[in-house]
């Protein structure tokens, strides 16, 4: 398969950034904003073929959950490999709180350092570089009255002090929105590679030079050097970029895309998703060549049983963190807990949809307590199975409006099965969303079948994008198992 149309992380893993370390072996991480734990972080041996090892944010000292509204939370990270050591820098976006701060480890599996904070510097998409001399740049983009733009300052990344008046950098083209800066040494030239035009269908990505780290710097004459923007590409939303110097010398570029569907405007539901490119370098400037790569990537199918030490990094709570939501029931599977968050959200153990087709199915044990399968885009935006006293329920949640949709279902065994899946649409939507039960000895139930754009980014907003989970809905609940099929 072509890896221009299709992600090589898909789902919603936006904002990439991608550094390879001294052993030849490519890291990378994503944005997570409410979600906790916070940045996945993702292995590979030929930056086609990714595996997720964990999560950079997994301590309250890091990053406390709950307290965070949807689409708040963790913005763009800059993953960097220096000096022997993993360097990622992140901003926590949340009411009355926003700034930088900086984690560090010797092995991005085994976990991370606690946060150094660089105060007195407001705003989004940092990056780390270090010049020749090894003094260390910390470039973002301002939210601060009148700086709305590219700024820079040095930093000590120790300490997190901040050493000197930041500047304003070179800020794009004129584009809405210039933001995710990052800086990269080449052929003797320093090079500013930035987003502008909005994360929606405007997005792109341009780039600018200066022989200096600390600029002036002069864009390039051909920018935006890449956009799918007013194109009948499959892939929109285009931009948000990192380069990477591959093991064989050639380059490579990870940004972010959407895959809309439906009539017009067209709804992506999945988020803002993860896209490989190969890269020239033309006349001191890189050029993108989408259609480099070709590589028949595995299912994202799962079923977890929950045997295992530990849960799989794939699982994230909107709310408190997986780890105080879900237990091992000593029958098998996993007891849930209802706990809810600061914000009012309810726990819900949930994982990325990752596919524009899909399954997701828990069975779970009805006589441990009444139980909800959710698939969330934001807490404003959700669809439920509940199963309460031996009735399972299809619940809608379009904005302010909360009401049950469909049928409800009587059940007799004491195991059934909640699924929700995802199918070809009927109202001119990306697809349909289709909520039903089933058991060993009975036919399936369908509950309820909805136009599935009411729960994409172009109705709600937000910068996230679907998930589905299990959550308690009174005390406790049980799950024995969950499976998520891609088809």
């Amino acid at each position: 398969m072509t890896l221009e149309t299709t992600p090589v992380i898909g789902g919603f893993y936006p904002d990439p950034t991608v550094c390879r370390d001294d052993d030849g072996v490519y890291w990378l991480a994503t944005s997570s904003f409410e979600y906790a734990p916070g940045v996945p972080i993702f292995r590979s041996t030929d930056a086609i073929h990714w595996h997720q090892v964990g999560n950079a944010l997994t301590t309250d000292a890091q990053f406390r959950a709950g307290g965070t509204p949807a689409s708040g939370g963790i913005y763009a990270p800059t993953l960097r490999w220096h000096q022997g050591r993993f360097w990622l820098i992140t901003s926590d976006i949340r009411s009355g709180q926003e700034g930088h701060f900086l984690i560090t480890t010797d092995d991005p599996a085994a976990g991370w350092s606690a946060p150094v904070h660089f105060d007195g510097l407001p705003g989004i998409d940092p990056d780390l570089a270090w010049d020749q001399d090894g003094r260390c740049y910390l470039t973002y983009c301002s939210s601060a009255s009148g700086l709305a733009r590219i700024i820079q300052a040095q930093v000590d990344p120790v300490t997190g002090e901040v050493l000197e008046t930041p500047r304003t950098m070179w800020s794009g083209t004129g584009l809405k929105h210039p933001e995710a800066p990052h800086l990269y040494r080449h052929d003797g030239w320093w090079y500013l590679l930035i987003a502008e035009g909005g994360t929606e269908r405007g997005h792109a990505v341009s780039i600018a030079r200066s022989e200096q780290i600390t600029g002036p710097f002069t864009g390039a004459p051909g920018n935006p050097i890449f956009s799918h923007r007013s194109t009948d590409h499959p892939v929109q939303n285009t931009g948000h970029a990192d380069l990477l110097q591959l093991t064989d010398g050639s380059w490579a570029v990870v940004y972010l895309g959407v895959r809309p569907a439906g009539r017009t405007p067209s709804f992506h539901v999945n988020g803002r998703e993860t896209f490989l490119a190969g890269v020239d370098w033309v006349e001191g400037w890189p050029v993108f060549d989408p259609q480099r790569f070709r590589a028949d990537l595995a299912p994202r199918s799962f079923t977890d049983d929950f045997t295992g030490p530990q849960l799989h990094p794939r699982w994230v709570s909107p709310g408190p963190r997986p780890d105080e939501l879900v237990e091992p029931h000593p029958e098998g599977g996993i007891q849930l807990s209802a706990v809810t968050a600061e914000n009012g959200s309810p726990g819900l153990l949930a994982t990325r949809i990752t596919d524009p087709r899909w399954s997701f199915e828990a069975d779970v044990d009805v006589t441990a307590g009444p139980v909800g399968l959710v698939l969330r885009l934001d807490d404003r935006h959700w669809c439920e199975i509940r199963l309460i006293d031996r009735k399972a329920a299809a619940v809608l949640r379009i904005g302010p409006l909360t009401a049950p949709v469909g049928r409800t279902a009587e059940v007799a065994t004491d195991v059934l099965t909640l699924r929700i899946r995802s199918v070809d649409p009927t109202q001119g939507g990306p697809d349909d969303l289709e909520l039903s039960v089933s058991s060993v000895d009975a036919e399936e139930t369908v509950l309820a079948r909805f136009d599935g754009r009411y729960l994409s980014t172009e109705v709600a907003g937000g910068f996230t994008g679907r998930v589905a989970g299990v959550r308690a809905l009174r005390t406790t609940a049980r799950a024995l198992a969950i499976r998520y099929h891609a088809y």
